[in-house]
């Protein structure tokens, strides 16, 4: 369901545009965000389910069935979304069109997505330490947190914000004071 190929974004942008179109013209533009977050959360956690919406051989109806039954407290817009998908067999490409619909939901919002790696969970108050600084370096309005654990850091977090990177790890201060004993 993943891929980046010009074919996969000429498919995936304007199934994603014309979502926001839809959800923007009934003022939804948020509950479909959060529709939309459901399902992505729920494919990354069902490799079952992946599988079973990218097989060909699996009837349309089935599909939908299947669909339906998990859409069943979604907005009836991201359940017909989710039908016309099926119908033009490009339910496969769920994945990339709901991060490409987030992606325009924090454009619209003037949010930024920072991935955070820390060695152990971030609290609350540091998790909003973090949403300051992002903010203090961007100028968005607001931050949104996508976070992962990784205990190799030892501490400290690694925070991306597109194409920057602000290492305050542990690993990374040892890592730059190796490099700088070397270098004397």
């Amino acid at each position: 369901m993943k891929g980046s190929s010009t074919v996969t974004s000429e498919i995936v942008e304007p199934y994603a545009q014309a979502l926001m179109s839809l959800a923007q013209s009934s003022n939804i533009t948020e509950q479909i965000g959060e529709d939309v977050r459901s399902l992505l959360s729920l494919l990354e956690n069902s490799e079952e389910l992946r599988l079973f919406l990218a097989n060909p051989f699996v009837k349309d109806a089935d599909k939908k069935g299947v669909l339906g039954r998990i859409a069943g407290e979604l907005q009836p817009y991201t359940r017909n979304f989710l039908m016309l998908l099926v119908d033009r067999r490009r339910v496969i490409f769920l994945e990339g069109i709901g991060q490409q619909y987030l992606s325009l939901l924090r454009k619209l919002n003037q949010t930024v997505l920072a991935d955070v790696t820390s060695a152990v969970p971030l609290s609350e108050a540091q998790q909003q330490a973090v949403r300051e600084k992002v903010q203090g370096m961007t100028g968005a309005r607001s931050v949104e947190l996508q976070t992962q654990i990784d205990r190799d850091l030892i501490g400290g977090v690694i925070i991306k914000v597109g194409s920057q990177i602000i290492d305050a790890s542990l690993r990374g201060q040892l890592r730059r004071i190796g490099i700088r004993l070397g270098a004397e």
